[in-house]
């Protein structure tokens, strides 16, 4: 019997599909599992037993990955379950800034009751008026899950769309309409673009990428979309762009004080992945990326251990071990159970970083003195049976 525990809400979606191997409990030092969304868990002491955290969403900010690597516990994510929720507030996005409909909307309101409003409304509203985003040029920083659904959908809205990408995968590559100009210069989409939307994720490397010297190189009057994390841009630096009038708009999906109610600035209260069918679809891929884990051993959408799938274990046993990346481990591994006298029918050794991890299947189940001696290994953060 595994247990799980939930640090937030979790979709009733996803917890349904726990079998009756499955059991919640409040109590995370008994817990192999744990769902998350956004509860801090930095601070938290993190028990022995904990094999696996995974969050049901893109975003890890919360969670201390290299302190969870370390004691061997598999941090999962589910990139792509919440992209259709971020695309189409995006382009909504797009749209509340190339047409005033806040502003429309907030004078139909200040003007309720006044029995010349519809005259009214036809001399005022070309305050509100704006342009259409068809024929204009996007730019898209991050072409991945949500990045590539916005490029598609834009190019069916009539845009001319330009996607930055370095880590660009075939996979991903596949999915774009041949009509998305990948361009390898970032200046590009700063030079060229009328709109500019960043979906990358927030590291060292791209903490403030959108600040003063990248807003100078962009064009005047151009929007600038945020629905990433919101670190990504510098604040000040665009707030100073806003009212020089060199950047149009600035939308944001994260409020702050700096940004909420300041003219210019749309702040929506982060709903991009706030719809039921992406918590939906978040909670079910973390539940079975959790089971296949615990079931199986297999490692999918992992940010801290790399991807390993064995599929189902079809011998006696199976054997997981988390262990740094260096060398000789191999070796130890396997003259351990040599000196056991167990065959190894299949094995599969993958590294990330500091990290890695080997998966083995054996023609006897292990016993205890085999485990305590795998535990031994200078380098090993756990040894786990799967079974």
């Amino acid at each position: 019997m595994y247990q799980y525990n939930c640090l937030n809400p979790i979709s009733k979606m996803g917890l349904d599909k726990f079998t009756d191997s499955y059991q919640k409990t409040d109590d995370i030092t008994q817990a192999q599992g744990v769902l998350v969304r956004s509860a801090a868990m930095h601070d938290m002491e993190l028990p022995d037993g904990l094999l696996a955290v995974a969050r049901a969403g893109a975003g890890v900010n919360n969670i201390p990955l290299d302190k969870c690597a370390d004691k061997g516990i598999v941090v999962f994510n589910t990139p792509g379950a919440n992209a259709n929720g971020v695309k189409e507030l995006a382009i909504a996005g797009m749209l509340l800034a190339s047409r005033d409909i806040v502003g429309g909307i907030k004078w139909v309101e200040n003007n309720t009751g006044v029995e010349t409003i519809a005259k009214d409304a036809e001399k005022e509203k070309k305050k509100f008026a704006g342009t259409e985003i068809a024929g204009k040029k996007l730019g898209i920083i991050g072409l991945g899950a949500i990045g590539g659904r916005i490029a598609n959908a834009a190019v069916a809205l009539g845009m001319e769309v330009y996607g930055y990408d370095p880590f660009l995968s075939v996979e991903t590559a596949l999915k774009l309409t041949r009509e998305v100009k990948h361009v390898v210069n970032l200046d590009d989409i700063y030079a060229n673009c009328d709109f500019i939307t960043i979906h990358v994720p927030l590291m060292d490397s791209t903490k403030g990428m959108i600040n003063a010297e990248a807003i100078n190189k962009m064009k005047d009057g151009v929007i600038v979309l945020n629905f990433a994390r919101d670190l990504l841009v510098n604040e000040a630096d665009m707030i100073a762009a806003l009212d020089s009038g060199k950047v149009r708009k600035y939308v944001s999906d994260f409020p702050n004080t700096t940004t909420a109610g300041h003219k210019n600035c749309i702040v929506i209260p982060h709903l991009g992945a706030s719809t039921e069918e992406s918590e939906d679809n978040c909670a079910i891929m973390a539940v079975d990326e959790l089971m296949d884990y615990l079931e199986n051993g297999n490692i999918r959408n992992s940010v801290n251990y790399p991807a390993c799938d064995m599929g189902v274990c079809a011998t006696e046993g199976r054997v997981a071990i988390l262990h740094k990346n260096i060398a000789n481990m191999i070796t130890q591994f396997t003259a351990a159970f040599g000196d056991a006298g167990i065959n190894i029918s299949d094995m599969t050794n993958k590294s990330r970083g500091e990290y890695a991890y080997t998966l083995m299947d054996i023609e006897k189940a292990a016993d205890d003195k085999i485990i305590e001696k795998l535990n031994s290994i200078d380098g090993v953060f756990r040894v786990r049976v799967v079974k």
